[in-house]
């Protein structure tokens, strides 16, 4: 029976220092301290001679971390840091910044073991205009690990200072396509290119009835740019028409397609490059959606050339699937496209109203 005894008491005691080792493995110690996020601060750099500025965060944590980052457009202009394996500590959860590149910063928890950096960005920019990184701790100068975001300011936007009504604006509708590009195709053979200019020069009589200056990037079935031209040289000629006049607004027109023939319906997108862009997408998306002949399917963010390259506010209009029967049948109708126009122009009048408020226009 001591025997017995003794070899169980033996084993137990072999054995206590593996089930130790297993469990510290396992990430299931208590003696394992977790990874915090234990302190924030911030300084904006003006380079004396370019006259840059530069917005960097530093987050210090208590051991090291993974990182992985993504910008989005979408409720405002953010971005986005997870950080793996790595918890809230004494750190305040929102911290306001600069105003003019960020506006704030959040922490919050993303699962069991991450966190995420949210900040809201004052204005969209490129991926070119951010850097995330980590370094390492350094006990000499007394650094402790950290994570660093370098926000660069984009480039100064024009200060706009709109004003009610349509009258002497400046507005550059952009008809989708053309020319050598048909655009989509309906299975009726109704091509893209010859609705949008349609609408467009609807668009353009109630314009400049309303004394708006309309400048059309193009007036007939042609291509913009020339014969044989890129498809980047086309988009470019369409944004040149706009920014080297000095438009008010961009407004580009298409028509949609889509794989399932049942799917329909509106959409705007806006590239939010400025104060105004989702504020124009939402005028003309609501005022559109008004005459209630498809479906709404409301404002998004997109990054197309024609709104990301253009320097005032600018959207995109999908105005139906022709993919669909029933709304390419719709389209080819003088009444669709007249109301579609009217869409666009009663979305315009109202943003110029709603943006002379926000501009402290009068």
């Amino acid at each position: 029976m001591h025997r017995i005894v003794l070899s169980l008491l033996l084993l137990l005691v072999f054995m206590a220092p593996q089930a130790a080792v297993a469990a510290t493995l396992n990430g299931s110690s208590s003696s394992v301290a977790k990874v915090e996020l234990a302190n924030v601060r911030w300084q904006v750099h003006t380079d004396a001679v370019e006259g840059t500025s530069r917005l960097r965060l530093v987050i210090d944590t208590t051991g090291p971390v993974k990182i992985s980052s993504v910008l989005s457009e979408k409720p405002g202009p953010q971005l986005m840091i997870d950080v793996k394996d790595a918890v809230l500590g004494k750190i305040d959860q929102s911290v306001a910044l600069d105003g003019q590149i960020a506006d704030k910063v959040t922490f919050s928890k993303k699962n069991i073991s991450s966190s995420q950096i949210l900040v809201d960005l004052s204005n969209m920019i490129e991926t070119s205009d951010y850097k995330v990184f980590t370094l390492p701790s350094n006990a000499e100068s007394n650094k402790s690990f950290r994570v660093v975001i370098d926000i660069n300011k984009p480039v100064p936007k024009v200060n706009y200072n709109f004003t009610p009504g349509l009258k002497g604006k400046v507005i550059a509708i952009d008809p989708g396509h053309g020319g050598s590009d048909s655009g989509a195709i309906g299975s009726n053979k109704t091509q893209e290119k010859t609705i949008t200019l349609a609408i467009a020069q609807k668009v353009q009589n109630l314009l400049e009835k309303a004394g708006a200056k309309v400048l059309m990037t193009r007036q007939t079935d042609v291509d913009v740019y020339g014969p044989g031209a890129s498809a980047t040289d086309e988009l470019q000629a369409r944004t040149k028409v706009g920014n080297l006049n000095k438009a008010d607004v961009f407004v580009s027109i298409h028509i949609n397609a889509f794989s399932n023939p049942s799917v329909g319906g509106i959409a705007t997108y806006y590239y939010q490059k400025t104060g105004y862009d989702a504020m124009l997408a939402q005028n003309i998306q609501d005022n559109l959606a008004n005459f209630g002949i498809s479906q709404d399917r409301g404002i998004n963010a997109a990054g197309f050339y024609v709104i990301k390259r253009t320097t005032m506010p600018a959207v995109l209009t999908e105005l139906g699937f022709i993919s669909n029967p029933d709304e390419e049948k719709m389209m080819n109708t003088p009444q669709f496209q007249q109301q579609m126009a009217q869409g666009i122009v009663q979305g315009l009048d109202g943003f110029f109203t709603q943006a002379a408020r926000k501009g402290g226009g009068s």
